[in-house]
């Protein structure tokens, strides 16, 4: 098929032509949550860009496959192996056994991403599914002389690679000293400070819960290498697309790209696909400052969680975006707006097939400059104010909404049952004819006759409004 998709490589810090590996068919792998705790909507911000770029790549044909790991196991509260293991954190918070607290984020995750259209991924795989795939791996690498033994863990060689610093030399040492300033304890078994570990046994938390049987001695992968081995149990040993959030760029990333082509021994992945942070006005949106956003309480306090994703869709997936109740009010109206002006199209008539053409090929080409959903919802916007009827549209808003996933006709059609509940058939028919009257006369500069129409509807208690989408009414 035509490659035409076109997106940023942050491997190659262009916007390139996506070619897969085999024609027509993406194999994409997304980095899944840490689930010791609820997602926050930073979190899910980037799910919410993964799930568009997924749903894009489909509805222009191609054929994808996309994987998801659940890392319950492994990962520490610094992503560069320091710290508390965060799933034992969850635990111990919770007074419960890891496995329940796994259980528990995950399915809470899923709901959440549920009211948020995301769609599951085609293969979900929790880490500790994998335990005989990471060692295998690990073993393979100690072979290759890409991993030594210290103090009783594994570690990853760095000083083996002609260059670890993959996506950018400058951008990653920099968020290292970040780390190191940030006095991260050093570990003194690693040979080179960016040595990461892909094995531990010697662990510093002896209550660790979770520990296996390795070649090295009992205990736990560590975090890095479960996307390696999980990606390629399920999409083989070339990958088209690898998603996750900007902080996952470095450590995470750089690593499983070490990892990954020092033990395939060829390129593993050619495009990276990276979602920026959410911001409120304090900075970026982290669980580690206490009280964070979740979609429940979005939900409790009154909101749509889909205008929550309206609000990512109307912003570039490569931009900052702040994030503050003002904003979300202001995207509440404009959903209600966009979804009341859907109501008010008659299903009637034909297709237009030409006009139906060239509005989903508009579409198309937003999706295909860099996923470009701002670009898209306005495609949406053109449309409604264009000039073909009003089948044609439905028609094209169903097609579109499979990417946008905003849930358009069904929060029309509800839209509708509820402004007509009521209302008998009797009655709709005579408010239109009535609208359809006050129309002829304001066109005949009859100002006064349609004045008139308009009191005589209310007196029946209806009330007509008119907006630049047409004249809408309510029984009052």
């Amino acid at each position: 098929m035509e490659n035409k998709f076109r997106m940023y490589n942050t491997l190659t810090r262009e916007v390139e032509t996506v070619i897969p590996n085999e024609d027509g068919k993406i194999k994409m792998y997304t980095c899944g949550p840490t689930v010791y705790h609820f997602a926050h909507i930073g979190n899910l911000r980037s799910y919410i860009m993964e799930d568009v770029l997924e749903k894009s790549l489909r509805f222009i044909g191609y054929d994808v496959k996309r994987v998801m790991n659940i890392t319950d196991v492994g990962h520490l509260s610094s992503d560069a192996d320091t710290g508390e293991d965060k799933m034992l954190k969850g635990a111990k918070r919770e007074h419960k056994t890891v496995m329940e607290v796994a259980k528990f984020y995950t399915d809470a995750f899923f709901s959440d991403c549920a009211k948020l259209n995301i769609k599951r991924p085609d293969v979900v795989e929790p880490a500790t599914n994998c335990i005989a795939e990471f060692i295998h791996m690990i073993e393979v690498l100690l072979e290759k002389g890409y991993a030594y033994q210290a103090g009783g863990n594994v570690y990853f060689d760095t000083s083996k690679l002609d260059d670890y610093f993959v996506f950018s030399s400058a951008v990653e040492k920099e968020q290292l000293q970040v780390g190191v300033r940030d006095d991260v304890e050093e570990d003194t078994n690693k040979r080179n400070k960016n040595d990461f570990v892909l094995w531990f046994t010697k662990s510093k938390f002896e209550d660790q819960a979770l520990k296996w049987d390795s070649p090295w001695g009992v205990g736990y992968p560590g975090w890095h290498i479960e996307c390696s081995c999980i990606s390629m149990k399920h999409l083989g040993e070339y990958m088209d697309i690898h998603c996750g959030g900007v902080d996952n760029i470095f450590p995470h990333h750089t690593n499983e790209i070490a990892q990954s082509e020092s033990y395939l021994g060829h390129k593993w992945c050619n495009y990276w696909f990276h979602v920026h942070h959410l911001n409120d006005k304090s900075g970026k949106m982290s669980k580690s400052k206490g009280d964070f956003l979740t979609v429940s309480l979005l939900e409790e306090k009154g909101y749509n969680p889909i205008v929550y994703r309206l609000f990512c869709l109307q912003s570039h997936y490569r931009k900052p975006l702040e994030f503050s109740y003002e904003v979300l009010d202001n995207m509440t109206a404009a959903y209600d707006k966009l979804v009341k002006r859907i109501a008010e199209l008659k299903d009637e008539g034909e297709v237009d097939k030409e006009a139906y053409a060239l509005y989903r090929g508009r579409f198309e080409d937003a999706l295909c400059n860099d996923v470009n959903t701002a670009m898209a919802i306005t495609v949406v916007y053109d449309l409604l104010k264009a000039d073909i009827n009003d089948k044609t549209k439905l028609a094209l808003i169903g097609d579109l909404d499979y990417v946008l996933s905003l849930d358009l006709l069904k929060a029309a059609k509800e839209l509708k049952d509820n402004a007509g509940a009521g209302a008998d058939d009797e009655l709709v028919s005579f408010i239109q004819e009535k609208i359809a009257e006050r129309a002829e006369a304001k066109k005949a500069k009859d100002f006064a006759r349609a004045d008139a129409i308009r009191d005589e509807l209310l007196a029946k208690g209806v009330a007509i409004k008119d907006t630049r989408e047409g004249v809408v009414w309510e029984l009052v």
